[in-house]
């Protein structure tokens, strides 16, 4: 009985114990908060009084001061030159704060703004407009050993620029010419670049963009993982396309490069996933997109021709090197496709292919466009951007030896019908 008891009130001052740490620790948290409260309250006071010695004397050495949008500088010195500017472009500045939240040592401070854009001195670049300005805010300070560390702040920069005239009034006929002509350049652009994803097969898509009518297919994952495995990256003038036909359908997961030229690597560095290819592909996909191995100066293409691709593939196609994260090769499974190795134009060009419909994509293992972008029969892709071209013959005889129901390339339209006759004629050309 005696043990019972030794026993229960150890437990009793067991739980005592506890019971004093988590009281000890909420007055720690009420201390530390009431702390950071009076210290970001005395900071807007001190921007209010135009007081800028005092607002930056409040500030850690090397503290952030964070605007979201607008500044982002440490303490002292990049704190003293933007809270200067803002009193110096608004003489009558005042600063109330409305309401605060605080957590240990934090303190969320939602502030009002008002003044006269009057100068003399600009900010953010912009000269003095004499406009009123009203504005409203939050900043979230961090308060540590009695100075501000950090503060992220959020404020309303398009209602300031809309104040000081450099934009329209909400609503006013000017903002809806603005509107109109911006909606206008972006149709222009977007149907420029590419058109909207078409559905090919059983969750398949196609994205097809300008310049070389690059294909991009969004193959739609199993319903446990959802969203889409792209295969090839086509041309950066794709990315804007791509990724709202990739959000249309569930998210991008992964990128799975047919190979890694410029032309099909285009949108992969913009879209932050996972990239694959095949090991034999990673050189290219990480360095020169293919020109290790092509002609110096892309000889042998005609005269304009080669001018044009020097362009195209630095300023249109290449989106840059992009960081190769996993490989693949023959035999692998990616979203209900099988990995067909098909090398040649690329040391490591991989098709997919799925054998109940028998549909194959397969990147540039055979063109249906010529030089100029006309549609033409399917042929093997030009000797001077083909690593071995007698080897790009012989995986375009292995696919057609497959016997598609339907093949498509990375640039232009599939091949349909006799798909086998087609390909093994293309292959058979000199």
């Amino acid at each position: 009985m005696a043990e019972e008891e030794s026993a229960s009130e150890a437990a009793t001052k067991v739980q005592e114990v506890a019971a004093n740490v988590r009281q000890a620790a909420t007055r720690r948290k009420r201390s530390a908060g009431s702390e950071a409260e009076a210290i970001a309250r005395r900071y807007f006071e001190a921007i209010d009084a135009h007081d800028l010695d005092g607002a930056v004397a409040m500030w850690a050495d090397g503290g952030r001061e964070n605007v979201r949008g607008q500044v982002d500088v440490l303490a002292p010195e990049g704190v003293r030159t933007f809270i200067g500017d803002l009193i110096g472009a608004m003489p009558d500045l005042s600063m109330q704060v409305l309401s605060t939240t605080t957590e240990a040592d934090r303190c969320g401070v939602q502030w009002r703004l008002t003044g006269t854009f009057a100068g003399p001195g600009h900010f953010g670049g912009v000269a003095p407009t004499g406009n009123p300005i009203e504005l409203e805010g939050f900043d979230l300070l961090t308060v540590r050993d009695g100075l501000i560390q950090s503060n992220d702040a959020f404020s309303d920069s398009m209602t300031f620029a809309r104040q000081i005239g450099m934009m329209p009034p909400m609503g006013s006929p000017a903002e809806q010419r603005l509107m109109g002509a911006f909606n206008v350049k972006t149709r222009l652009t977007t149907s420029l670049a590419a058109g909207e994803a078409e559905l090919v097969a059983t969750g398949v898509w196609v994205v097809q963009g300008q310049p070389g009518r690059c294909n991009v297919f969004l193959i739609e994952n199993s319903t446990e993982e959802g969203g889409v495995t792209l295969y090839d990256a086509g041309a950066r003038t794709m990315t804007r396309a791509v990724a709202s036909a990739g959000a249309k359908l569930g998210g991008i997961r992964r990128i799975v490069l047919g190979h890694g030229h410029t032309d099909h690597r285009g949108v992969a560095p913009a879209l932050g996933v996972p990239v694959l290819c095949h090991p034999d592909e990673v050189q290219d996909a990480e360095g020169s997109g293919g020109f290790r191995y092509w002609p110096a100066d892309l000889a042998g293409l005609p005269p304009v021709v080669k001018q044009a691709h020097k362009v195209l593939h630095r300023y249109a196609w290449d989106g840059g090197p992009v960081k190769i994260s996993d490989t693949v090769a023959e035999g692998d499974e990616i979203a209900g496709f099988s990995v067909v190795d098909l090398p040649g134009h690329a040391p490591g060009l991989i098709g997919l292919w799925r054998e109940s419909d028998r549909l194959a994509l397969v990147s540039d293992c055979f063109y249906t466009l010529d030089m100029w972008g006309r549609s033409c029969p399917p042929h093997l892709p030009e000797a001077i951007y083909n690593f071995d071209t007698e080897q790009a013959r012989a995986s375009l005889r292995k696919l057609a030896e497959m016997e598609p129901a339907a093949a498509w390339p990375g640039h232009a339209k599939p091949v349909t019908g006799d798909v086998r006759g087609q390909l093994e004629r293309a292959a058979d050309a000199s």
